[in-house]
Formats: C-alpha cells, sequence, structure tokens
C-alpha cells in the first residue's frame, strides 16, 4: 500500500544524493555495485518499511477474501459471468471514484483518511463473513457488499500512492512500486493457501472474518507514520475545478499521457484473466466448492509467485538494461504468456503458465505506474495518479464483463488466447502509428538524471 519519491524536508527523512540513475547509468560508482540490493533499498526508509509490513498483512487478507467469495460464487453457480460480475463490482468504483479520491488527497491530511478508509473496509469484510454464516449470500448480496468495499478503496487508493514522496527518494520508485506490487503478490501467494485451508477445515465465513481483521494492521502502522501534508491543500477552487485541472496536467505531459493510455489497452484486454481464474479452476477441475476453491488457490499462488520474481528482477534489470527496455520487453512478452495460459490442458500446466503470466504482468504494471509517478507533477500528484487508475479501474471491469459471457459462449481457451492475439495487435499498431508516445513511455524523466557525486569531476 506504500509509495513515495523525493526526501522529505523532515529531518529523519533527509538522505544525501542517489548516485545511481533508475536507467542505470551511475555518477562517481559503477551502477553493478549496487545492482543486487536495488530490490530492496526502500526497506532501509523506516516509514516505508512501516507501512508496506503493514500492508502485507491486509493484503494477505484481501486476497483471502477474493479467493473465498469468486470460488463460492462460482462453486454455487458455476457461471463465469457471476465471477466476473463479481470482480467487476469490486473493480469499477475504482474507475468512477478514483478521481474524487484523487483530488481529496491533494487537498486534505492523508494519514486520517486513510485510517478511516480502511476501517470502514473491515466493517464491510466483516458483514460479508456474517452474511454468508446466516446462509444469505446470493451473488447479488455479495456483489452490492463488494463493489461497497471497492468503493471505499476507490476513494484511499490515490491517498496510498500520493504518499510516495514521503517515504523513499525518486531514485528508488521503481524499486518502491516494484516491492509495492511484490506486496501484493505476495498476498496472493499466501493469502489463496490460508483461504483454501481454512475454507476446508472451517468453511467460508473465516475467510472473511481475517480479512476484517487485516486491515487494522494497517491502522496500527499509520500511527507511527509521519506524512507531509499536501501541496494542493492552499487551492481555493471547487473539487471540479481541482479535477479539470489535474485532467489537463495528465494530458499535457507525453509520459503520464502514454502510461494511462497504454493501461486502459492492457487492462480491457490482458487484465481480465484475473476475474476468471476461478473458471479455470472449475473448468480443469470439474469438482465441488471446496475443489474449486483449492485450485482457484493453486493458480492464484502460481500468479502470485510470478509477479513476485518479477518484481525483485524489475529493478536490477532495470540497472543494467534501462527502464524502458524493460517495459518494452514486458509489453511485446504478455501476449504470448496470456495465449499459453488459455490454452493449459490441465491444472498443473496452467499453474506453470500463470506463473509467468504473472511474472511478465508485473513488468507491465510497475513499469507503467514508474511512469507517471515520475513524471506526473507534485502538486497534482493525486490527480494524475488517479487518472491512472481511473483507466485501469474501468477498463478491467469492463473487459471482464465482455470476456465472461463470451468465455460461457465459445470457451475460456479461445476467449484468453484471443485477447491475449487482440493485444499484440493493439501493441504493434500504437508502435507503429504513435512513435512519439512509444517514446515517452521508455525515455528517462528529469528526475532519472543521476546527481553527480560530491567532488566527482
Amino acid at each position: 500500500m506504500v509509495a513515495r519519491s523525493e526526501p522529505s524536508n523532515r529531518g529523519e527523512n533527509k538522505e544525501p544524493p542517489d548516485e545511481t540513475g533508475v536507467d542505470g547509468h551511475a555518477a562517481g560508482a559503477p551502477a553493478v555495485a549496487t545492482r543486487g540490493l536495488s530490490s530492496l533499498r526502500p526497506f532501509h526508509h523506516r516509514n516505508y518499511l512501516l507501512l508496506w509490513s503493514g500492508g502485507m498483512v491486509s493484503v494477505i487478507g484481501s486476497w483471502m477474501q477474493t479467493v473465498a467469495v469468486g470460488a463460492l460464487v462460482v462453486s454455487r453457480t458455476g457461471s463465469a459471468t457471476w465471477a466476473v460480475v463479481i470482480a467487476a463490482g469490486g473493480f469499477l468504483p475504482i474507475g468512477l471514484l478514483s478521481p474524487i479520491g484523487g483530488a481529496l488527497a491533494d487537498r486534505i491530511a492523508r494519514r486520517p483518511a486513510l485510517v478511516a478508509g480502511n476501517l470502514l473496509a473491515g466493517a464491510v469484510a466483516l458483514a460479508i463473513a456474517l452474511l454468508v454464516a446466516a446462509g444469505r449470500d446470493s451473488p447479488v448480496s455479495l456483489t452490492l457488499l463488494v463493489t461497497l468495499q471497492g468503493s471505499v478503496s476507490a476513494l484511499v487508493g490515490p491517498f496510498q500512492q500520493a504518499i510516495l514522496p514521503d517515504l523513499v527518494p525518486a531514485s528508488e520508485f521503481l524499486a518502491a512500486v516494484s516491492l509495492n506490487s511484490a506486496q501484493f503478490n505476495l498476498g496472493r501467494v499466501i493469502g489463496p493457501a490460508l483461504a483454501g485451508a481454512s475454507i476446508a477445515a472451517f468453511g467460508y465465513p473465516v475467510a472473511f472474518v481475517a480479512n476484517a481483521a487485516s486491515f487494522l494492521a494497517v491502522v496500527v502502522a499509520l500511527l507511527f507514520v509521519q506524512l507531509s501534508p499536501p501541496l494542493g491543500r492552499v487551492e481555493n477552487t471547487g473539487l471540479f475545478a481541482s479535477l479539470r485541472v489535474g485532467a489537463r496536467a495528465a494530458r499535457s505531459e507525453p509520459g503520464c499521457r502514454a502510461a494511462i493510455s497504454t493501461i486502459a489497452v492492457v487492462a480491457l484486454l490482458a487484465s481480465p484473466f484475473i476475474a476468471l481464474v476461478p473458471v479455470m479452476a472449475h473448468h480443469l477441475t470439474k469438482s465441488g466448492a471446496r475443489g474449486v476453491a483449492s485450485a482457484t488457490g493453486l493458480l492464484t499462488t502460481a500468479q502470485g509467485l510470478g509477479a513476485v520474481a518479477g518484481a525483485v528482477a524489475i529493478p536490477p534489470l532495470a540497472l543494467r538494461f534501462g527502464r524502458g527496455r524493460v517495459l518494452t520487453n514486458s509489453l511485446v512478452l504478455l501476449p504470448g504468456v496470456l495465449v499459453l495460459y488459455g490454452f493449459a490442458p490441465s491444472l498443473s500446466f496452467a499453474i506453470s503458465a500463470l506463473f509467468l503470466v504473472g511474472l511478465v504482468y508485473i513488468g507491465v504494471l510497475s513499469g507503467l505506474s514508474t511512469v507517471v509517478q515520475l513524471r506526473a507533477p507534485a502538486e497534482l500528484r493525486g490527480r494524475v495518479l488517479s487518472l491512472y487508475l481511473v483507466a485501469l479501474g474501468v477498463s478491467y471491469p469492463i473487459g471482464s464483463l465482455v470476456q465472461g459471457p463470451l468465455a460461457d459462449s465459445v470457451g475460456l481457451a479461445w476467449t484468453t488466447a484471443g485477447t491475449g492475439i487482440l493485444l499484440a495487435i493493439a501493441l504493434v499498431l500504437g508502435r507503429v502509428l504513435r512513435p512519439a508516445a512509444f517514446h515517452a513511455l521508455t525515455s528517462p524523466s528529469p528526475k532519472e538524471v543521476p546527481t553527480p557525486a560530491i567532488g566527482a569531476s
């Protein structure tokens, strides 16, 4: 849940200039000397480590709920459509409400907002647990509660991303974003395993209770972290005028504009494979509710392991080959691994293929998110980041709502593989027709230019 860019003016956060550029250019020392540890450097900052650790607990709980609700709905309905409706309910609010959260993140104190948001999300998780325990867990009621929880996440998401400058210096943005991705995907590894075991032993409600309790870890971590006030608090403009200012800033900055456009395409065509994981589990196992939950957990864990491996490998690869080249290669590989996964003939093959999907997919997400973090104006960061979340939050559920019924009609294999092929075509057309946008995505930003070491000639 954490992030940061430039050192804070507070004494405890002041640090010497970083001597290694994100794209692998060093000033005064060879990049290879720090390449091995570059992935973990954000952990040297106390605030980042605290929030990352609290967020890790919360993410584990969230993945327990994700696996539980997906498996519960699919096992009872046997419908890919309901699987994607539930997923869309949790994600669509990000596309609709993130701009409001972004505007607020640039105007109001961030720590109280994050505390309140986590407490409210935990309360909704507890309500789901009670509903399931009472046997009133219809797909409609579950969708409504998941949507409410998604709405809370949408409002606090820009707050979480906008605090990056309070946690790590700009030269560690890519490493911090990658560690945040690793956090999310470690949760994807641990959470589904815990969900499968707890559901098998005690039933579905325990997974939702665990998620409700996990939000308290973030609240506790926030009590020990000091965050700087948002730079936009001095604005006297109204909320919607403030949103327009952020939209103009995102549109006028080529890198931000290209990253937002690219994530919209990727989320529309590629990301729905996440919502359809329970469907793949049901397709490959043909077993009862607990069997589907177990297979869903295995597949989700495989994707998480791949993503963690990718998150750890990305910063060293960026130091050696350049951030832009790592992002480019990830975009090139993503359609191919999706096709491989789509035609998986067995559960074991699907697990291996989904590991590769997770590894490559995290390279795309981390790379595009880093572009926005680096290029967004500091005083408008919350609003610009919220537009990135809008592109992701609208395109993913739309793609899921299209691909779910399509999978019911023509089969999951052709749906996943076909959208992978469409993604490849879209990326080639974008590279040929919009070369300037591609350059904006892959070229270093001014913040990545290394600061010369003191005394260096």
